[in-house]
């Protein structure tokens, strides 16, 4: 019994996916816990069992967690908390209920820099390295999906990219660091769940097949559109007043901030790639697949 919470977010919705297409040959069962069944995929439904609610809840998670082999374990960040409360103090719940159930593997997406100089101020990084070290408490295997940015965080841009050709960040334009789609997150995520030969805990860094800066991404994009785009830098407190501006709470915008300033001075680099830490998709592919269609649609 595999436990996937977050199933109908971007990387849970990918997972769920490839488990659901493995399933009739591994004889894996599948729970999810979803606020909204609704929202699960047409394949999933007669095929998975649904526990109704937020995994932050600890009655939910004591009843999904009840009999579970394995639990997918992700954090939809919550822009209106503080980021301790965003990530560890939702996760304490589950932390006592993998426990008193004796789940026996877990995987969870968390982020790159630990064992660096940034890591101890990177913001969400920060917080969401305390919630591995919660989970890595908890008596079960526990590996960390280790993830540099998303190349889907693109897709924020895209707007912007459509309208006036620019996308933003807040790090130097040169400054290369390693990216990764989230469908190679859930790679990832599927092959610990369904070959749990593993034990202790860890971290698994799952990279692209490459480290991009930010001008390097504009020439791809410009490449693929057919019309010049441009990196534009933000400065840190023109970050901090756009996201103030839109009602995010005043902590967890400080959060993001540290985290940029935190990359901006290498947070993720360093990460040694190996084939086995590499994941398939290219910037250029993803980039004509996802990025290309969100932008002239």
């Amino acid at each position: 019994m595999i436990v996937i919470t977050a199933p109908t977010g971007n990387i849970g919705r990918q997972l769920l996916a490839r488990l659901l297409e493995s399933a009739p040959y591994t004889g894996e069962k599948l729970r999810v816990i979803v606020r909204d069944p609704a929202r699960l995929p047409d394949a999933a439904h007669g095929r998975v069992e649904v526990v109704t609610g937020s995994h932050g809840d600890a009655d939910v998670v004591d009843r999904a967690f009840e009999g579970a082999d394995a639990v997918f374990w992700l954090v939809p960040p919550d822009a209106s908390l503080a980021p301790e409360d965003a990530w560890s103090a939702f996760t304490r719940p589950a932390a006592r209920a993998l426990a008193v159930h004796g789940v026996g593997h877990v995987v969870g997406v968390s982020a790159l820099g630990r064992g660096t100089p940034q890591a101890d101020r990177a913001g969400l990084v920060t917080a969401s390295l305390a919630m591995d070290d919660l989970l890595a408490g908890t008596g079960a295997a526990y590996r960390s999906l280790a993830c540099p940015s998303f190349f889907e965080n693109l897709l924020e841009e895209a707007a912007s990219i459509r309208e006036h050709g620019v996308f933003t960040d807040a790090v130097d334009a040169d400054r290369k660091a390693p990216m990764v789609a989230v469908a190679d997150i859930a790679g990832a995520a599927a092959s610990l769940l369904l070959h749990r030969s593993w034990t202790g805990t860890g971290s698994v860094p799952v990279l692209g097949p490459r480290d991009w800066s930010p001008n390097e991404l504009a020439r791809v994009i410009t490449e693929q559109l057919g019309r010049p785009v441009r990196y534009e830098r933000q400065s840190l407190d023109e970050l901090r007043t756009t996201l103030v501006g839109h009602g995010l709470n005043e902590a967890f915008v400080q959060g993001v901030a540290d985290m940029k300033r935190a990359k901006d001075e290498g947070l993720d680099a360093g990460v040694v790639r190996t084939p086995d830490t590499t994941g398939p998709t290219a910037f250029e592919d993803w980039c004509a697949r996802i990025l290309k269609p969100a932008v002239l649609s």
